[in-house]
């Protein structure tokens, strides 16, 4: 059912007043969720565009130093615009998920930023945004501590967690799918790539850390 079915649907046994308020609150509630999925949809293309090259290239992108930055800059924004140019079509699929559901999306989302900002605090931004892979000044130590003790990726569940919390309230299926494709992106192709480059980096260290520690998912009992 298309979303201005459903506010004619709902609307349909009030009073003609309350009938228009609900209309338009119904209305701007959905230009809001909209505006957020879009915001998602356009922002999300930076993140496999960063890291596949940064781990899967290294050499190349070494070589290239501070002008990888433009060069992907660029990407990004060829592929942002094509996606804002055809929002209508991203926007127009949209599940209609009970309050609950989209209630436990935001919890989701909050839980995914939370956990980023957790990361964040324990590593710097040069190194979370991967700059010891760049640039040969910037060193980085093997951490261990705060969200590491659990898992040794929390800034790709962060990603993860937030979009599908941003799926759950928005019900919009591009974010789903942009959900489903970051957790393989990450688990399959980025993080392979990373832990190869972290084990040469830091040898039998890395390797006894990945034996204490799961990669995505925290265990229960530790």
């Amino acid at each position: 059912m298309l979303r201005a079915e459903q506010a004619r649907s709902r609307a349909k046994n009030l009073p003609i007043y309350l009938k228009l308020q609900f209309i338009t609150d119904y209305y701007t509630l959905l230009a809001m969720l909209d505006t957020i999925a879009l915001l998602v949809l356009v922002l999300w293309p930076i993140i496999p565009l960063w890291w596949i090259p940064v781990h899967g290239a290294n050499k190349i992108v070494r070589k290239m130093g501070f002008f990888v930055c433009p060069v992907i800059g660029i990407l990004w924004v060829t592929i942002a615009y094509i996606i804002y140019t055809n929002r209508v079509f991203f926007l127009g699929f949209n599940i209609d998920f009970f309050i609950l559901i989209r209630a436990g999306g935001i919890l989701c989302a909050g839980a995914g930023v939370f956990l980023q900002l957790w990361t964040l605090r324990v590593l710097n931004f040069l190194v979370i945004t991967g700059a010891p892979e760049i640039f040969d000044g910037v060193k980085a130590k093997l951490s261990v501590h705060g969200p590491f003790s659990y898992i040794r990726h929390p800034t790709y569940l962060s990603h993860t967690m937030f979009f599908l919390g941003v799926f759950l309230i928005t019900g919009n299926l591009a974010i789903g799918l942009v959900a489903l494709i970051d957790f393989l992106t990450m688990n399959f192709i980025v993080i392979p790539l990373e832990e190869k480059e972290l084990l040469q980096r830091f040898g039998i260290e890395y390797k006894s850390y990945m034996a204490r520690v799961p990669r995505f998912i925290p265990r229960l009992n530790r």
